[in-house]
């Protein structure tokens, strides 16, 4: 039984939920939650039994100092709320911890049993894959759901992936058998730099999801991360011809598949989130998802000074290898094709 002493009657409450690990390529969705948890200043109120679904040779406690006494945190899964304010004020319940290691229907379970008695209207679910997509180009989100007339009314795609998911996948399909409607915003991260963090695909998640539940989220420093960012890479990649090379054919790609994004509905959007934002001012081991489902090599961090560092592009031996290793399919590199970048999960 989950009871949730102190916690108020909530406005029109949204779960939002990120889980690291094979489904947060680049911590891109993890610390997406993590920002709106410190903007808004959330109250953790509840926290699974990392007993229950952790494998601590997985994901290992850790130790640390309090005041000169030695205390343990667990790998979990922790519940706060915010509130957001404004002239339509709503309260967001965040959920943010590990993939779980096992025992993923209880966890489930366990997750919508609070949605059900907090009243949750709508489940968004955050991920990132890694996919053939330039640092240099806008990160291509793909909003999915498994239920028909939330895709008509939302605008989303309805999911048609087949093959390995993650706990983001799992969780959606719980919340559908629930009856709760639920939607995954998927960010796809360049794989030839995809060691965390990267900014630029968290801010990209935030204004996804500030479109789809209609609030104005402070960004703070996050714009300028994600300029600091691909100036970063920028530099990195100039270095090595190789690389510099393969991004150039990965912008021709993506350049001409989306031709037809330029025009109304997409200039109408970013239009809109201007106008918003003007009158509101006055990865663990096991690799991560791909655009194809399959696991990427778990991402190499670079120890040399702090900067992200590029990954030499793969060198297909054959046409055959090349269309099909990991993140080879076109959804990821376009942006156009949901299924193609959100397929890593649902």
């Amino acid at each position: 039984m989950i009871e949730l002493e102190g916690v108020p009657e909530l406005i029109d409450p949204v779960m939002v939920a990120a889980f690291e690990g094979w489904n947060d390529a680049g911590d891109a969705a993890s610390t997406a939650v993590a920002h709106l948890d410190r903007e808004w200043k959330g109250e953790v109120f509840a926290a699974l039994d990392a007993e229950d679904y952790y494998d601590f040779q997985v994901n290992r406690p850790t130790v640390f100092m309090d005041g000169g006494v030695r205390k343990i945190t667990w790998p979990t899964t922790r519940l706060s709320v915010v509130r957001v304010g404004g002239d339509k004020p709503r309260d967001l319940v965040l959920v943010r911890g590990i993939e779980p290691s096992m025992r993923w229907r209880s966890f489930c379970n366990e997750i919508l049993g609070f949605a059900h008695e907090l009243g949750v209207e709508l489940v968004v679910v955050l991920g990132a894959l890694l996919g053939d997509t330039p640092h240099t180009r806008p990160v291509p989100i793909s909003g999915t759901t498994s239920d028909p007339d939330l895709a008509r009314r939302m605008d989303l795609e309805e999911t048609k992936y087949e093959g390995p998911t993650g706990i983001v996948g799992i969780l959606q399909e719980a919340c559908t058998h629930a009856g709760v409607p639920a939607v995954s915003l998927w960010a796809a991260v360049p794989h030839y730099v995809s060691q965390p963090p990267n900014p630029k695909a968290t801010l990209a998640l935030l204004n996804r999801l500030e479109d789809l539940i209609d609030v104005r989220i402070p960004l703070g420093e996050l714009p300028e991360d994600a300029r600091a960012w691909q100036v970063g890479v920028d530099q990195l990649a100039a270095e090595d011809s190789e690389v510099a090379e393969y991004v150039q054919s990965l912008e021709e790609a993506r350049d001409t598949a989306e031709l037809p994004e330029a025009s109304g509905e997409a200039i109408a959007r970013e239009f809109e989130r201007y106008l918003r934002r003007r009158d509101g001012a006055s990865g663990p081991p096991g690799g991560h998802a791909t655009a194809d489902g399959s696991d990427a090599p778990p991402y190499r961090r670079d120890t040399s000074g702090g900067r992200p560092r590029p990954s030499r592009p793969p060198k297909p031996e054959t046409d055959t290898e090349a269309d099909s290793g990991p993140g080879s399919g076109s959804g990821s590199g376009s942006g156009s094709g949901s299924d193609g970048e959100e397929s890593s999960e649902d």
